[in-house]
């Protein structure tokens, strides 16, 4: 193998397997590591500039970066399954215990740069286009049919799990850098606002309509039946107040359990999930299967609707054919009935959240926005976010479907970036690096800026509302969040993962000491070879191909050092260890370029 280039951001980005899982690309150890210093208004603000939402994301998020996370691959004898840094819910620590930031944030410049943009939609990825284009003197306007901003964030995920106060706070950090808002404004077409003569249009409008199921009493049963996402949003406006007592949940996503635990509080007794697929397959997030349970809300699987009974045309209950997963020599899966009698379940009200779709009725298509065949879909460069108008860009569900609001702020990111280069006459295509520093972290012979002792303990739990209380009211937030001394017990299980170890060939004398004290083998001495052969010859088999291998040149013996980046616990044991210094730890900090001068132009770009 040739030696690694650690001077390349992706390699050291790589090994950071949060910051790298993480659509904005969050810097998660140095957030936590300020979190663990009681510097909780510096790491919002790290969040803040990568996220955008720290304190919605910190309670709603998707934690991409979690399964992500190195905890999960080192752990030994603790518990059955190791579980990763609780990092979604260590940026709530940041968010509940920051002090006031608006002076921390940025201003609107008093003088505008004449370009003017339109946001279409206040959800998170028009915000996040408005967060980043404000600043540099551009005149953007956010539209909604709502009379609030936020869109999904607000409208579809329950006061439960999501308090008003902390959307409203966040999203007004960005309506305070100048952005105009104009609320209860239904666009009805897209050719209106480009004949506005907008330098730009940026279309975040999710994807708002859900799902029906058209099978046997829908119509004649309608009264009682409703989509998920617009029951949703009629109970956070307060048009919704109630329900029946017997409710059933089609679906086996997030919002589905959004929905079954709210009908919980608006005076279900009987509420039971139904889905088609097994339980491991749903698209829900584990915890928000595990927190359904927790309020004793039975999942049911292997269902297959088949009708809604109904009798002098009000709903009674439903039909189901049970059925079960068979699959094929290539290993797809197939639903086949078992042939066992229909199952019926009573019902006063039923829930459908079996997908969601785009709609873009208001979108004409004698303009020149080309859409797919397969799905009617706006065609989108996945690269750019432009659409086949140039001045027209996509972001969040609006462009590739329903997803979480960590990547609408990633798309919006982007397509910020494509936004600023195209008002500025560049190649889109053209994206910027991130900006890259490599620090030393040696305070002393074996002493580190930083704690690197490993931390055995579990995972901790999230307090919880009595659920005795927080079943009576939906307002009443269910997760307490980590108290200050829960939130530094819990980042003290980060291993720290961008204090990178680096090597330095001319400084080895080969003693085999960093070998000797690793405590996960992950460092060997050997002769080169091609990696498939060099993965097995490691003291520990390297089987992760995923995770790169950090090679050396030649050292003074023709050998190479080679180590198993997939299971380094960066404990910093190899250089406190070696005589020589050939080992450093050295903090890697990836900041990503964001719309502005340093993604124009041959941006200036420091060296690792």
């Amino acid at each position: 193998m040739k030696p690694t280039d650690i001077s390349n951001p992706d390699y050291f980005h790589k090994v950071v397997d949060c910051q790298h899982a993480c659509p904005a690309h969050t810097p998660v150890p140095e957030y936590i590591r300020l979190i663990a210093e009681g510097k909780y208004s510096d790491a919002y603000m790290i969040n803040w500039y990568s996220n955008v939402f720290p304190g919605i994301l910190g309670r709603t998020c998707d934690r991409p970066c979690e399964p992500a996370c190195r905890r999960g691959r080192v752990e030994e004898n603790n518990g059955e399954k190791p579980e990763p840094v609780a990092i979604c819910r260590l940026k709530r620590v940041a968010a509940d215990y920051k002090d006031d930031v608006n002076p921390r944030m940025p201003k609107a410049p008093e003088k505008k740069n004449g370009k003017r943009i339109a946001c279409l939609g206040a959800g998170p990825s028009s915000l996040t286009v408005a967060r980043d284009l404000a600043p540099l003197g551009y005149d953007v306007t956010v539209y909604d049919r709502d009379q609030r901003a936020g869109g999904m964030i607000w409208s579809q995920i329950p006061r439960f799990r999501l308090p008003m106060e902390v959307i409203d706070e966040e999203v007004g950090y960005v309506f305070n850098l100048g952005v105009h808002f104009k609320n209860g404004v239904n666009i009805e077409s897209l050719k209106k606002i480009l004949d506005e003569k907008y330098d730009a249009v940026f279309v975040g409008t999710g994807a708002p309509r859900g799902r029906d199921l058209e099978i046997p009493g829908r119509k004649e049963a309608a009264k009682n039946i409703h989509i998920g996402i617009d029951w949703l949003s009629s109970v956070s406006f307060g048009h919704t107040e109630k329900i029946g007592k017997r409710v059933i949940v089609l679906g086996g996503g997030n919002t589905a359990m959004d929905c079954c635990r709210s009908s919980k509080r608006l005076g279900g007794e009987d509420v039971k999930v139904i889905v088609r697929s097994g339980f491991e397959e749903m698209k829900a997030s584990p915890w928000e299967k595990e927190d359904a349970a927790h309020e004793g809300i039975p999942i049911l699987n292997y269902l297959v609707p088949k009708t809604f009974v109904h009798k002098d045309g009000k709903l009674s209950g439903m039909t189901f054919e049970k059925v079960k997963a068979e699959y094929d020599a290539k290993g797809r899966r197939k639903l086949v009935p078992t042939g066992e009698p229909d199952q019926l379940f009573e019902c006063d009200d039923v829930l459908v959240a079996v997908g969601q779709e785009n709609s873009f009725p208001w979108i004409e298509r004698d303009i020149g926005l080309e859409f797919d065949d397969k799905w009617g879909m706006p065609v989108v460069n996945k690269l750019t976010m432009q659409s086949t108008i140039p001045s027209v860009f996509f972001g969040g569900d609006a462009a590739f479907g329903p997803k979480n609001i960590i990547w609408a702020v990633a798309h919006g990111h982007d397509a910020a970036i494509s936004i600023d280069k195209f008002c500025s006459g560049e190649d889109l295509k053209e994206r910027p690096a991130p900006m890259v520093n490599l620090i030393s972290q040696k305070m002393g012979i074996h002493e580190w800026s930083y704690d690197n002792s490993i931390s055995n303990d579990q995972r901790y739990k999230v307090p919880l509302k009595d659920s005795k209380i927080a079943l009576k009211n939906i307002k009443i937030e269910v997760e307490l969040g980590f108290d200050q001394k829960l939130a530094l017990a819990e980042a003290q299980r980060c291993l720290n993962c961008d204090a990178q170890t680096v090597f330095a060939p001319k400084l080895c004398i080969e003693c085999d000491a960093c070998v000797d004290i690793c405590p996960m083998d992950c460092i060997t001495f050997t002769p080169n070879a091609e990696e498939a052969e060099l993965r097995t010859q490691l003291k520990a088999p390297a089987e992760n191909t995923d995770q790169a291998l950090y090679v050396s040149d030649l050292l003074k013996t023709g050998r190479i050092m080679a180590k198993d980046e997939d299971v380094c616990l960066h404990c910093g044991l190899c250089a406190e260890r070696c005589p020589t210094g050939a080992w450093d730890m050295q903090k890697f900090l990836l900041d990503m370029t964001h719309a502005g001068p340093g993604c124009r132009s041959k941006p200036q770009r420091r060296a690792a």
